[in-house]
């Protein structure tokens, strides 16, 4: 895979996941916070197993179904029960917050980026989290927020070590194993905590939800497992800031969340963010500068 090819990836990855939280929210009109991370996993990881066949023996191993377990099946649990008391945009928006935790976990497993403005850029997209959450509104409380935030810890964490167990393994395949993993780690916690679910009250949260299967899971996991093979975990956690633009932009479109001065900062500044983190620095130099402007 080209470097190119995995930025694509990234970015589709990045874009189909904006609408996550909305889709969440309307199917936890029809299922709770546990069931809905347990359905989600048990629809989307036979769909990678059959993409993935004929390497799935190879990726059935200890380690990726433990990674699986954490950076999927907590993530989502810890992020379903947030969102449930959050509004999406400020569920949106604090998942923004993953660039910044995965560098960070990156230099602290001895192999992250030391570039003065990626950095700079962490901060400025993470200054944005801090003014859409400072905004208030929505529905929006600090338990959800909170929820939200340490699922973004633990994701960040399972990013950061993701590149280490996709050497050598088909994307596909290790992804399903961790979906699997993911599956009988929270359909126990939907038993005890969720009981049964209810039949649905309508057919919205249900389509809703095989949205969110399909294109909110299969694709983008799929797709970003693809990226990071040809990546650093920096810039694929960068592109994760995708996500929660797109997720704010439909939480305030569709569901009415406020969208005040604090609400557009925070949007433009994690989108400098996205920028600045991303533009490769060290290859632009005061003289291609002024030869594009025409000074030189």
């Amino acid at each position: 895979m080209t470097h190119r090819t995995a930025i694509f990836a990234l970015i589709a990855a990045g874009l189909l996941w904006g609408a996550s939280v909305a889709l969440s929210k309307l199917s936890l009109a029809w299922l709770d916070s546990s069931w809905l991370t347990a359905m989600r996993f048990l629809v989307a990881a036979p769909v990678l197993a059959v993409i993935g066949r004929k390497h799935l023996r190879r990726a059935l191993n200890w380690r990726i179904a433990g990674a699986g377990m954490l950076g999927y099946g907590v993530t989502i649990l810890l992020q379903n029960a947030g969102i449930a008391h959050t509004s999406v945009s400020h569920a949106a928006i604090i998942v923004g917050a993953i660039p910044v935790l995965v560098a960070v976990a990156a230099a602290g497993f001895g192999h992250g980026n030391s570039r003065p403005m990626i950095w700079f850029g962490y901060g400025v997209a993470l200054l944005g989290i801090v003014f859409v959450a400072r905004g208030g509104g929505g529905g929006a409380t600090t338990g959800g927020d909170l929820l939200v935030f340490a699922s973004s810890v633990v994701c960040a964490i399972f990013i950061a070590l993701q590149p280490l167990l996709l050497k050598e393994q088909d994307a596909a395949a290790v992804t399903a194993v961790q979906f699997g993993a993911s599956a009988l780690l929270s359909l126990p916690v939907a038993l005890i905590f969720g009981g049964l679910p209810h039949a649905p009250a309508s057919v919205s949260p249900v389509i809703a939800f095989a949205a969110l299967a399909v294109f909110c899971t299969v694709l983008p996991f799929w797709l970003f497992a693809h990226g990071q093979k040809g990546t650093s975990p920096e810039l694929a956690g960068a592109m994760v800031n995708i996500e929660p633009l797109v997720g704010a932009v439909i939480g305030w479109v569709g569901f009415g969340d406020p969208a005040g001065p604090w609400q557009i900062a925070g949007a433009v500044a994690v989108v400098a963010g996205i920028l600045i983190s991303t533009v490769p620095w060290e290859r632009v130099s005061l003289a291609g500068l002024q030869a594009r402007l025409g000074l030189a």
